[in-house]
């Protein structure tokens, strides 16, 4: 049987190409818009910007390298490339799966860290560490990727025959040591730490403004905490949610029979895996008051060209890490606990 050919029924392999399709063009205006975004700000831009901007890279590269292909052999009902082309998407996708692993991962510590300096705004992180980090998890991706190409693990098509990722039930015998080095380093430890990170976040805001500091809470810090507990929820149950169920099922064909999974069961958690791109520009969008604003301001001034207009208030949250300052005619000097409140904004 050729390993190209589809296994799933024409009517699955038109809506798999159309969900791809779809996914391939929110991935890319989503993250164009991040990227478009940061670069208006670029002379406002602190150092942790730069692992959101990374991040958005890595996750249009994906869409704009991968997608395509897939759709194209989705509704051409086979592979459309060879051997040599089977192993540059497969090469691909883990790179840039790995990528964006490791880059949330940072940005979580990176957050983190960041979060237990808010009365010492004047202690921050670097442009070259930031830069430094960006530059390791291209590097680490990188590596991790060119692995199966020098004998450490294999690439091939997957069990639907439409798209090519890690030969996983090859590896049951020649490379099971690198699945189990794969899991432990790109799956099981970023999890942790990003949960980890998240909530140490949510739970260090919530013991600092546990009790009112010389008045009553601001109604907006109350908002802010549990802006910041659903964020970090939903940051980590979609880390888990979209390579879980693929890394499961892929594990299940390294330790049994690979056969046993049917092809739609196969397809199923890899269409999730895709969905990863898409996940982090609409969290910014849904939960950032500011860079929703930015995005109907830039929409308004295509449409009307009117010149583009940034503002912001105390109220603003911004999720994406963007700190906006305020004009400063009429405005008043900030008081210790503004300053802490607002160097909260971009860790959410």
């Amino acid at each position: 049987m050729d390993a190209y050919s589809s296994t799933l029924s024409p009517a699955v392999d038109i809506g798999a190409g159309c969900y791809l399709l779809v996914v391939a063009v929110l991935s890319i205006i989503g993250n164009l818009l991040v990227l478009v975004m940061a670069f208006k700000r670029s002379a406002r831009m602190k150092p942790p910007e730069l692992l959101s901007v990374n991040l958005a890279l890595t996750d249009l590269g994906a869409a704009v390298t991968m997608y395509p292909l897939a759709v194209a052999s989705a509704w051409s009902h086979r592979w459309l490339g060879g051997d040599a082309v089977c192993v540059y998407y497969g090469l691909a996708g883990f790179f840039f799966g790995v990528a964006s692993i490791m880059n949330l991962t940072v940005l979580a510590v990176v957050r983190f860290i960041v979060s237990l300096n808010l009365q010492r705004p004047e202690e921050k992180i670097g442009w070259m560490k930031v830069k430094v980090l960006c530059a390791w998890t291209w590097l680490y991706a990188l590596v991790w990727a060119l692995l199966p190409v020098l004998g450490w693990g294999r690439y091939g098509p997957e069990p639907f025959g439409l798209s090519c990722s890690l030969a996983w039930g090859q590896m049951k015998h020649e490379g099971f040591s690198f699945v189990v080095a794969l899991f432990a380093f790109n799956l099981a430890a970023p999890a942790l730490v990003i949960a980890g990170c998240y909530f140490g976040i949510a739970f260090r805001l919530h013991c600092a403004y546990r009790k009112p500091r010389g008045g009553s809470r601001l109604p907006n810090v109350v908002r802010l905490h549990r802006r910041l507990l659903t964020i970090a929820v939903l940051v980590s149950a979609g880390f888990v949610g979209c390579w879980a169920p693929y890394g499961l099922v892929s594990l299940w064909s390294v330790l049994r029979d690979s056969g046993a999974v049917p092809p739609e069961l196969s397809l199923l958690p890899c269409m999730f895996a895709k969905s990863s791109t898409v996940y982090n520009p609409v969290i910014y969008y849904v939960f950032s008051r500011s860079f929703k604003r930015e995005v109907r301001e830039m929409r308004g001034s295509c449409l009307c060209t009117r010149s583009y207009r940034v503002s912001s208030s105390a109220h603003d949250d911004a999720v994406y890490m963007v700190k906006l300052r305020s004009p400063k005619t009429h405005a008043a000097a900030p008081s210790v606990r503004d300053t802490t409140e607002s160097n909260m904004l971009t860790l959410a």
